[in-house]
C-alpha cells in the first residue's frame, strides 16, 4: 500500500482543518503551463500509462540520468513498457525528491493504484494502470475535467497557429483553454533559428526589416491572441539586460537580418530592448506579464543536437540582475507603462532581493499588482515552497498572492497544486498553532480559497 496517508505533509489538527475544509475542494487555474492544446482539441484516448506520464516530461528524465540509466530507456528506441518499468525502479529510491511525491499521488488520484512505485511492483502497476486506461477511456478532457480545473494557460509562441483555441471553445468543455503571449523565439537572437522563426512571423503578418516593422508585426500578432482569450504573457530571460537606446537595438537587428553574426553585446542589446518594448504593450492592451528570470538553457549542447530544446539539459544560473531589474521597473513606471507582473526566480538565493524590489513597485489599481511567483521549476519541491513562503510573507503579503501552477507538460500534473496547498495549510496552521497568528479559521480558510483560487481569477480578470 502507498505510504500517502490523507494527513500527508499536514503536521497539525489545524493544518488538517485548513486543507480538508477550505483548500482541497477550491477549483484550479493553470495559468502556467505547456500542455499541447493540439492534444487538448484531439482529446484522444491514451494508449498507455507511459504515453500520459514519462512521455515528454524531463522532469522524470532528469531523474533517470540522474541514477545512470542509458538515454535508451529515457528518450530511446526502448519500448514504452522497458521505460515505464526502469523509471518506477529509479523512483523506488529517490526519497526527499518530489516525483517521489507527485508520482506516487498520480498513480492513486488518476487511475486508483495504491501500489508503492517500485521495481517490485513495477510490472504490476505497467498492467492495472493500463487496464483501468482501457476501461475508462483516459482522455486529456477527463484528466483535466476530473482534476476541477476551470482555465488552462498554454504558452504560445507569437507566430503560432491560434485556430486551435477556437475550435476548442467550439468543443463546450468545462474548463476553458487560452494562449498565453510569447515572443521569446523571435528575441533570442542567439539562436540558431532566430531568422527562421523572424520569416515565421513574417508569414503570419508582414516583412519585416527594421525594429518598427518587428514591433507592429508583434502588436498584430498580440491582438489575435487577445481575439482567442488571452489574458497573460511570457518573458523568459536567464538575467535582465538593460535598456540600450533604440537606435542601437535597431542597428543591431538589421545588422542580424542582413547576415551578420551578433556579438554577445549585440544580444543584450537587443533583447534588452524587446523585453522593455514588450512590457510596455502588454502594459497598454492590460494583460499580465509573467518574467521567467534565472533558468540557464541548454548546457549540454551534445544533447541539444541530439534531442533538442527542452529535454531536460536547463539549471539555474547565479547571474544577479536585480539592478538591472530595478532599473526596468522604474522606468516603466516612471512612463505609466508597468503591467501587472509575476516575476518567477529560480536562483533562492535571490528569494529576498526580488521579493524586497516587488514592494517598491505596488499600485492601487491592482492586489499584488506585481507579484513575487510561485516556487518554480527546480524550485517547486517541499523545501522550495516553504522557503517560497517564509520569504514572501516577511516582506510581502500572502493574502494578495496568485498561488500555484503546473509549469508542465503533463496531463497528469495537476496534483502538484494540491501539494502546493498542503503546503501552504501546514505552514499556516503550524502558526496558528504557535499563537503567532489568529486563530480564526473561517478567516484563515478565507485567506487559504483566495491563494488557491480567487486571486488568480481576479488577478487575470477572469
Amino acid at each position: 500500500m502507498s505510504y500517502i496517508k490523507k494527513n500527508f505533509l499536514l503536521t497539525t489538527k489545524t493544518a488538517e482543518g485548513l486543507y480538508f475544509d477550505y483548500a482541497k475542494n477550491m477549483p484550479i487555474i493553470d495559468y502556467h503551463c505547456h500542455l499541447p492544446e493540439k492534444q487538448i482539441l484531439e482529446n484522444k484516448p491514451f494508449s498507455d500509462i507511459f504515453e500520459i506520464w514519462l512521455a515528454g516530461d524531463h522532469y522524470k528524465w532528469r531523474l533517470m540520468r540522474n541514477y545512470g540509466v542509458d538515454e535508451e530507456y529515457i528518450t530511446g528506441t526502448k519500448s514504452n513498457k522497458e521505460k515505464f518499468i526502469t523509471y518506477c525502479s529509479v523512483l523506488g529510491t529517490a526519497f526527499g525528491n518530489p516525483l517521489y511525491h507527485w508520482s506516487q499521488v498520480e498513480l492513486e488520484e488518476y487511475f486508483g493504484c495504491t501500489l508503492e512505485i517500485n521495481a517490485q511492483n513495477a510490472e504490476a502497476i505497467w498492467d492495472m494502470c493500463n487496464e483501468y486506461i482501457k476501461k475508462n477511456n483516459v482522455t486529456p478532457q477527463s484528466l483535466i475535467e476530473s482534476s476541477n480545473v476551470t482555465h488552462v494557460f498554454t504558452t504560445n509562441e507569437v507566430f503560432d497557429d491560434l485556430t486551435t483555441f477556437e475550435k476548442i471553445a467550439e468543443k463546450n468543455y468545462k474548463f476553458k483553454v487560452v494562449p498565453a503571449f510569447r515572443a521569446d523565439k523571435i528575441m533570442n537572437m542567439e539562436a540558431e533559428k532566430f531568422l527562421t522563426f523572424i520569416g515565421m512571423l513574417e508569414a503570419q503578418t508582414h516583412k519585416i526589416e527594421d525594429l518598427s516593422t518587428l514591433e507592429c508585426a508583434i502588436e498584430k500578432r498580440l491582438n489575435a491572441f487577445l481575439q482567442v482569450g488571452a489574458r497573460a504573457s511570457d518573458i523568459a530571460v536567464e538575467y535582465v539586460p538593460a535598456v540600450p537606446k533604440r537606435e542601437e537595438a535597431d542597428r543591431v537587428f538589421k545588422a542580424v537580418l542582413s547576415g551578420k553574426a551578433p556579438t554577445k553585446e549585440d544580444i543584450d542589446t537587443y533583447k534588452g530592448h524587446l523585453v522593455y518594448f514588450l512590457m510596455r504593450l502588454y502594459a497598454r492592451y492590460n494583460i499580465a506579464t509573467e518574467l521567467h528570470i534565472g533558468a540557464m538553457r541548454n548546457n549540454n549542447t551534445k544533447m541539444l543536437g541530439r534531442l533538442g530544446l527542452d529535454t531536460g539539459f536547463d539549471s539555474i544560473s547565479d547571474t544577479n540582475s536585480i539592478s538591472m531589474l530595478s532599473r526596468l521597473l522604474d522606468r516603466l513606471d516612471n512612463e505609466n507603462s508597468l503591467p501587472k507582473l509575476i516575476i518567477f526566480n529560480l536562483n533562492p538565493k535571490m528569494n529576498a532581493e526580488i521579493m524586497a524590489l516587488i514592494g517598491c513597485f505596488q499600485g492601487s489599481n491592482t492586489r499584488g499588482k506585481v507579484q513575487y511567483g510561485p516556487a518554480w521549476w527546480f524550485l517547486d519541491n517541499k523545501i522550495g515552497m516553504e522557503k517560497h513562503l517564509e520569504d514572501l510573507t516577511a516582506t510581502g503579503h500572502l493574502g494578495a498572492f496568485v498561488g500555484m501552477l503546473t509549469d508542465s507538460r503533463s496531463f497528469l500534473s495537476y496534483p502538484r497544486h494540491h501539494y502546493f496547498r498542503r503546503i501552504l495549510c501546514n505552514y499556516l496552521g503550524g502558526l496558528m498553532e504557535n499563537g503567532e497568528m489568529t486563530g480564526d479559521m473561517d478567516f484563515v480558510g478565507s485567506v487559504v480559497k483566495d491563494v488557491c483560487y480567487n486571486n488568480a481569477i481576479n488577478y487575470f480578470n477572469m
